[in-house]
């Protein structure tokens, strides 16, 4: 690990860091790109669910996550009026790095992260949409593809290689 990598750290995300965020994620999330409405809306519904990974003042990369319902994913670069009532999954929306800080397994740090919030929560699984090719990175964490024809055309949205996928426990 080099010493630009040790001093990054995950903390939670603050209202000030939305923007910031909103522009790391457009940056390397060229094909996916959401309005910073979009981040904004997610860290007011749900900040508990909302991570920055910071190296000294700067924003180097994100996780957001919040609840929702299971076997069933938001539309991309949507505003969502509410959690659902009825949330039955713990959810991941998105997560960016920087290129310069993705090694040194600050990645897999936040997903743990949001899987302890998951927990605190009550979750019992999480689910998220695969895309760019990750599959064998999410199978690592535990999550399974799940092939629902009901979610077919919404996956279609995000990317052809989108899935969605599901880790139990």
């Amino acid at each position: 690990m080099t010493d630009v990598m040790a001093k990054a750290q995950w903390r939670r995300m603050r209202e000030e860091d939305v923007a910031r965020a909103n522009e790391v994620g457009n940056a390397i999330h060229v094909d996916f790109f959401e309005e910073e409405a979009v981040f904004q809306n997610r860290f007011a519904l749900y900040p508990a669910g909302c991570f920055v990974l910071t190296a000294g003042d700067e924003i180097v990369g994100y996780g957001i996550s919040h609840p929702w319902r299971l076997d069933s994913i938001p539309t991309l670069n949507t505003v969502i009026e509410k959690l659902p009532d009825n949330a039955s999954t713990y959810y991941i929306h998105d997560i960016a790095i920087l290129p310069a800080y993705r090694s040194g397994g600050n990645a897999a740090h936040v997903v743990r992260l949001m899987a302890g919030q998951a927990e605190h929560d009550g979750f019992a699984t999480m689910a998220l949409v695969a895309v760019n090719g990750s599959r064998g990175y999410w199978e690592r964490h535990g999550f399974v593809v799940r092939s629902l024809p009901a979610l077919e055309e919404k996956l279609q949205t995000y990317s052809d290689d989108a899935l969605y996928m599901v880790r139990v426990g």
